[in-house]
């Protein structure tokens, strides 16, 4: 689950930029659904969104750092919904890092190819928005939660709110019924029932 959705991640982001690249480098914007989608070929050599630009080749280290402690998690994956979470940010995270080593100006300080702006927003790629979706669904997950290895860690709190039945009052043993030969050994003492003695 987590390598197929780490490719699909990775290979929509791919096929945009080679499809925004060849299109839209050097043309104008395209302007969408009464602008609040607007299509332009940018390049930023910062991290996501834009932030960082100038700190190039330390964002690149970042990523290659965070592509390795996913790889080492994968480990211990036992969890459908952390292998989603898992492979967007594994996606996202390549496909921003094969830009950063493949394209120009020089390896390990390419900029990032980025085409998607909302209002009021920086402009962003698919693997950009990889990345914020997979670190969503990661905060969700830890919230509720559940672990990498598909356990689920329960606080204390909730086992000593739940409120413990009262002992009710024991039952008074009902009386036992006396046998024949119980009875025969009583008036053979003396032990008989006042009926019995005056009759």
């Amino acid at each position: 689950m987590l390598v197929a959705v780490a490719l699909a991640a990775l290979t929509a982001d791919i096929v945009s930029k080679t499809v925004v690249v060849a299109t839209l480098q050097g043309e104008a914007p395209i302007r969408l659904l009464g602008g609040l989608l607007t299509l332009r070929e940018t390049r930023n050599s910062g991290a996501a969104f834009s932030i960082g630009t100038g700190y190039t080749i330390v964002f690149t280290l970042i990523a290659c750092g965070v592509v390795v402690a996913i790889l080492r998690t994968a480990r211990n994956l036992r969890s459908v919904p952390w292998a989603i979470c898992l492979g967007l940010l594994l996606g996202g995270a390549v496909g921003n890092l094969i830009d950063r080593m493949l394209r120009e100006p020089a390896p390990l300080k390419g900029h990032v190819v980025d085409w998607i702006q909302v209002p009021n927003f920086p402009v962003f790629n698919l693997a950009d928005s990889a990345i914020v979706c997979g670190g969503v669904l990661a905060v969700l997950l830890a919230a509720r939660g559940l672990q990498v290895d598909g356990t689920r860690i329960t606080g204390k709190d909730d086992d000593a709110a739940e409120p413990k039945p009262e002992p009710g009052p024991e039952p008074e043993p009902e009386p036992r019924p006396e046998s024949e030969t119980e009875t025969e050994l009583k008036a053979e003492t003396g032990d008989a029932p006042a009926s019995e003695e005056k009759s």
